[in-house]
């Protein structure tokens, strides 16, 4: 009986191993940095030596090894770094590898073999990745961190977010003026105005937060310019802080910073990054991309409840529009549980009970409303 439960277990950590080597490996094919392509690689090799370790405990009591492949969750962010970059699913497998890092701590056979070690420094290898702290020596530190954290947060959750933001609420809204009963005509009109309507404030917001936050950094930038130009053995001696900070001995940290401060470009650049955490060539993106964005994803998402009002009528278009939204909440609760760490059944069933939820109370108000003014 111990025997079966230790081989589920085994299986089970062989499964995480070949999912985290898997992803590496797509890691280090879509980075188009040598350097970090490289770290990617390592770490891939690295899983693969702590799978052949499961394979090896399998045989050990008796198993059969068997062939896995990458599971769901990894072959979506696989498909997500080959179509968008590193840069766009890194800190979601940063927050998984994080949460993973404690799954060995009460294994005796991994611990023996110093696996939590190891799953601890992917952890701390990842952060420097995608720029929340220091540890990575030489000149590919300001490029790595200013790279990753110029992302401003994560673009895999804040388009999933938005698809769920414009689903919720146009369902919740159409399932309203249903439930006051008035006609098809109203309803579809009522759908298509939440959808336009929706999108065009969420396009206009983010445009505004994207565009004030540009303008903020391009004030920061233009006083570390001047700050440069006026002090720069003060702002030589924040370099040689910073770099001692992510773990550079002094001489080195010094050698560094002053290599970088030789060429002015180069330093502003260089402080622009590492004391900012901003990418100078960006600034936080584009506002009118981001604006793009947003509308296109809020808009897809509150389309799925408009739809079959275009094409149905009576009660049919009202069933197919909260299945239609039904399978879509779904699909967007599973998408969660990309960077959430849930199971997609879990994550899937949780988003369909508030979607309806939100619906029901919504169609309730409606027909409170409706019969309230009929009354």
């Amino acid at each position: 009986m111990a025997q079966d439960h230790d081989a589920v277990r085994y299986r089970a950590n062989l499964q995480g191993e070949i999912d985290s080597a898997s992803l590496y490996r797509v890691l280090a094919e879509a980075e188009g940095d040598p350097g970090s392509s490289a770290i990617f690689r390592k770490l891939a090799a690295v899983e693969d030596a702590h799978a052949e370790f499961w394979r090896k405990n399998l045989r050990r009591v008796g198993s059969n090894v068997p062939t896995l492949r990458p599971g769901w969750r990894t072959r979506a962010l696989a498909w997500l770094a080959r179509r968008f970059g590193p840069d766009f699913v890194l800190p979601t497998i940063n927050v998984l590898e994080h949460a993973d890092s404690a799954t060995y701590d009460q294994q005796p056979e991994a611990v023996e073999r110093g696996l939590p070690t190891a799953e601890r420094s992917h952890a701390r290898i990842l952060d420097a990745l995608a720029g929340k702290s220091g540890g990575l020596k030489g000149g590919s530190i300001a490029r790595l961190e200013g790279r990753h954290r110029a992302m401003g947060g994560n673009a895999l959750r804040a388009a999933v977010l938005g698809a769920n933001d414009g689903l919720v609420s146009n369902l919740s809204l159409v399932m309203g003026v249903t439930g006051a009963a008035t006609s098809q005509h109203i309803i579809l009109l009522t759908g298509l105005a939440g959808l336009f309507a929706g999108a065009c404030s969420m396009a206009m917001g983010e445009w505004l937060s994207v565009n004030s936050a540009r303008e903020l950094y391009a004030h920061q930038v233009s006083s570390e310019a001047e700050e440069l130009k006026q002090v720069p053995d003060e702002e030589r001696e924040e370099l040689v802080l910073i770099y001692q900070a992510k773990g550079l001995g002094e001489t080195e940290a010094r050698a560094l910073a002053t290599r970088l401060m030789a060429q002015k470009d180069t330093a502003l650049d260089t402080l622009v990054r590492e004391e900012l955490g901003l990418d100078p060539d960006e600034l936080g993106g584009s506002a009118w991309v981001a604006a793009g964005w947003s509308f296109f994803l809020f808009a897809g998402g509150a389309m799925v409840p408009v739809l079959p009002l275009v094409f149905l009528q009576g009660m049919a278009a009202t069933v197919v529009s909260v299945a239609a939204s039904a399978v879509a909440l779904a699909a967007v609760g599973a998408g969660t549980s990309l960077f959430t760490g849930r199971t997609a059944v879990f994550s899937a069933t949780r988003q369909v009970v508030i979607g309806a939820a939100a619906a029901a109370i919504t169609y309730g108000m409606g027909a409170l409303v409706g019969a309230a003014l009929a009354g």
